[in-house]
């Protein structure tokens, strides 16, 4: 989608922004207010990307992955028995990382005066998970592990919507940007197999990417 057009200007406009919107409100269904008494956060740079090479989307979250351990050490003691299962274990809570659905719009404003930059998705788009490679068990277990340490709900997938609105100021001479999407939380933890013999696989360290909410990201540059 192309830069969305200024509107003509005859003086400053004053008007209240909205806050980016959380998934599951009433507002993520339908096309938004642009009246609200909370401001919108503008970055002064794009959302920073996801580090990792090996990242891996899920299509299907409660299918075990193409990972399997090693076999289990042959020692068994006598007497000593674990029940086989997948371990995940969540150990560092990071930030969010917004996925676009559709593109980025940006709207120049050449004029001496504040203008209002609306921006509207045009698209329909489904995000799901990511996770690096290693990972012993299914995404769907790996979540539930998260949510539960660190009390967050989170979702094996998020939609963000066509018709989606937001309006906010952007300033003389400057370019405000909008990205609508999913924002999805970074999370860093270790995934093994205990085996029978209450022996495990070496451990793995796998960072993934779930989604939190569904929302606008803005900047100006």
């Amino acid at each position: 989608m192309g830069a969305i057009k200024n509107g003509a200007i005859g003086s400053a406009v004053v008007f209240s922004v909205i806050s980016v919107l959380s998934a599951g409100s009433a507002f993520a269904e339908t096309p938004i207010s642009t009246a609200s008494d909370s401001p919108v956060v503008i970055g002064t740079a794009p959302p920073a990307e996801p580090e990792e090479s090996d990242l891996i989307e899920v299509s299907d979250p409660e299918s075990e992955p193409t990972f399997k351990p090693e076999k289990p050490p042959i020692d068994t003691p006598d007497g000593v028995y674990c029940s086989p299962k997948n371990v995940y274990k969540p150990k560092t809570k990071g930030t969010t990382y917004h996925v676009g659905v559709g593109p980025t719009n940006a709207n120049y404003n050449g004029t001496s005066r504040v203008a209002r930059s609306t921006f509207t998705s045009e698209v329909t788009g489904e995000v799901g998970v990511s996770v690096t490679a290693g990972l012993s068990g299914s995404v769907g277990a790996m979540v539930a592990e998260i949510e539960a340490k660190y009390d967050v709900e989170l979702s094996l997938k998020m939609t963000a919507k066509l018709g989606n609105s937001i309006a906010v100021d952007t300033p003389p001479k400057r370019t405000t940007n909008g990205r609508y999407g999913v924002y999805r939380l970074k999370n860093t933890g270790v995934s093994y197999r205990l085996y029978s013999n209450c022996k495990t696989s070496e451990s793995k360290t796998i960072t993934s990417y779930t989604p939190i909410k569904v929302g606008w990201t803005l900047w100006e540059s």
